[in-house]
Formats: structure tokens, sequence, C-alpha cells
């Protein structure tokens, strides 16, 4: 909104042409989302109190965990609001990459809000059956995917490129649709599995954020993609305003979900902000390098497939409890440390990925 004011208040004013440049409504982005965060915040808290909204803990879960019963949760509402204002507040509407970023966040909030609400406020331990919120993950995503592919200038937009190598672009066709489908859903659940400790998923989920912004910005500047030897993507620059206000809403609420939790993101947060994710990696042609600075998510959901497998054809155990965090836990790790490293590894990560853009 306020990039479409600065035509006007120019006219007025020449330094309010500032507003034009992308680094600087992307640094009001997270200022703003922040400010948004941790004013809301206590109101909104004390109104999941009220509601008596709290979190459920398993019962074969580490024992510490049990004195989290009662936490607040469906504290992902939060984050939703102040993505939604400061996006709204600072992007060009005009570019439809932040509609879209928008839209896939807020429809995979939502199907995380129907299933934090059967599990706690209908009492519905089971939540949304697992068949219909991946129906629904898979609709939203494959939507996202379809506008995607059918927007798409040329071929630059729907290839896939490989990490290290300056010329190799895989260009798959429809099948970018599938693909595309499969890595928003995924990463969707990928992070939902993380987030099982105080502020387990959502630094990683900034840092991986921000990360995918700075690459986004770089996609859209046709002087630093020739540079970098990536492809150029008209429009995605404006990208980083959302990751901007990513940053700030993940900053604000971690400022109450660090240890020891006074609110949880429930699956209306971890929902959205994974397919965010996956949707920011896709858009600025870096699908392969989410994998990598998304190490933690990718091991978090390794281990699960891993332990359900195992069980199922041996009848053993790989893990002591899946997903690993708990793993760690039940070794006797105590929680904070658990939480400190995994953020460690994914500082680690991105930093490696970020690395990928000048190694080709």
């Amino acid at each position: 909104m306020l990039h479409w004011l600065s035509n006007y208040l120019v006219l007025l004013d020449s330094s309010f042409g500032v507003l034009q440049y992308i680094t600087v409504r992307a640094a009001f982005s997270v200022i703003t989302a922040l400010v948004v965060s941790l004013i809301f915040g206590p109101a909104i808290i004390k109104r999941l109190n009220l509601a008596q909204i709290g979190q459920v803990i398993r019962a074969d879960g580490p024992q510490s965990h049990f004195e989290k019963a009662g936490t607040p949760t469906m504290g992902g509402a939060l984050i939703l609001l102040s993505i939604t204002v400061s996006t709204v507040l600072w992007s060009n509407w005009n570019n439809h990459y932040v509609w879209l970023l928008l839209a896939v966040t807020l429809s995979f909030g939502a199907i995380g809000w129907v299933d934090d609400y059967r599990k706690l406020i209908r009492r519905d331990p089971g939540g949304l059956p697992a068949r219909w919120k991946f129906f629904w993950q898979s609709v939203f995503g494959a939507a996202a995917a379809v506008a995607l592919y059918i927007t798409a200038p040329g071929t630059g937009e729907i290839e896939y490129i490989v990490p290290f190598f300056k010329d190799v672009a895989l260009n798959l066709g429809i099948a970018y649709i599938v693909i595309s489908c499969l890595m928003i859903v995924g990463f969707s659940n990928a992070v939902n599995l993380t987030d099982g400790l105080d502020g387990l998923a959502i630094l990683p989920t900034v840092l991986v954020g921000a990360a995918l912004g700075v690459i986004a910005y770089l996609a859209g500047h046709s002087e630093f993609s020739a540079y970098l030897h990536i492809p150029y993507v008209v429009g995605a620059g404006e990208i980083s305003i959302f990751a901007g206000a990513l940053l700030g809403a993940g900053l604000g609420f971690l400022w109450f979900n660090a240890y020891p939790a006074q609110v949880f993101m429930g699956d209306i947060g971890a929902l959205s902000l994974g397919a965010a994710l996956g949707l920011m990696a896709i858009v600025s042609r870096h699908e392969i390098v989410l994998f990598i600075m998304g190490g933690v998510f990718v091991v978090e959901t390794a281990s699960v497939m891993i332990q359900v497998l195992s069980f199922r054809l041996t009848g053993r155990r790989i893990f002591r409890m899946a997903p690993l965090h708990h793993h760690f836990e039940l070794k006797g790790w105590p929680e904070p440390r658990v939480i400190v490293r995994f953020w460690i590894i994914t500082l680690m990560l991105v930093l490696a990925g970020l690395v990928t853009l000048k190694l080709r």
C-alpha cells in the first residue's frame, strides 16, 4: 500500500522515493511485523488462556512435557496476523507472487486452524483426519503450482536449478506442477513435525525464510542474477517483503515462544509457515537449496518415516521416539540444549545454502 502511495507522496517530497526500493521496504516490513507481534501478542495469549485453548500432551511423550499441559496454543494466528498486515502495508500490490504467497500461507493456516479447533475446542483427539488434511493441502498446493506454471513468462521460471553447476537447469514440463505441489505440502508437514519443543521450529523457519528472501531479491535483480549465474525471475525480488514480514513475525512470536513457552503456534502456524517456505523456494528457483538450508526439517521428517517403516517391517524402532528431537530428549538432553543445538545446525546449513549461490 505504501509503495503505491509513494508514487504520489514523492510529488510532495522527493525523500518519499526511498519507499520504491525493495531493500528499504523489506527492512520496514521486518520492523512492522515485529511491532505488531509484540503489541498484539499479550492480548492474544490472554484470550487463548480465557478460552482454555491449551496444549494436549502425548501420554507416551517425555515426562518433562507433562508440565506444559494447558499452555495456550493456536498462537500461529499471531504470526499470520503480523505477516499479513506487514506484507499488505509494504509490498507492491501489482506483484502476483506476493498475493500468491499470502493466499497459500493463509489457506494452509486455515487447514491448521480446523485441525487445532477440532483437537482443542471440540476435544477430538484425532483432529482433522489425516486423509482430509492431506487432501486440502494437495488442493491448495496444486492450485499454487498451476498458477505459477500458467503465468510463467518463460522456461526460466519453471526450470530446476542444480547447485554448484552454472548451466544445469532441468526443464521438467508439466511435471513441474507435481513436484511443486509436493514441495509445498512436504515442507508444510515437515515444519509441523519439527514444532515439538519451545522455539524449536520458529527460529529455523525464520533463518531459512530470511535466506530465501535474500535469494529471491538476487533472482529478481537482473545484474545480480547474471553475476551469480542464477535464473532471472521478473518480480521475484518483491518476495523479500514477505520474507521480511515472516522474519519480524517469527522473532515476535519467539519472544513469547522461547523456553519456557507462554504460547505454542499449533498447526495453524506450522502448516502455513512450512508451505510459505516451499513456495518461496519454488518462485526463486532454488528448491534444492531449500533442502540444504532446511536440513533440520528434512531430517526430522525422515526420522518419522524411518521409524514407521522400521517398526512395520521389523517390529523394532530405530529411535527412542520420533521425531528426532524427542529421541535426544529421551537420551537425557535437556530441552534447551536440544533447541539451541538444532538452531546452530540450521544456521550452519543456511550459510551453506547461501554459499551455493557463488560456487557454480
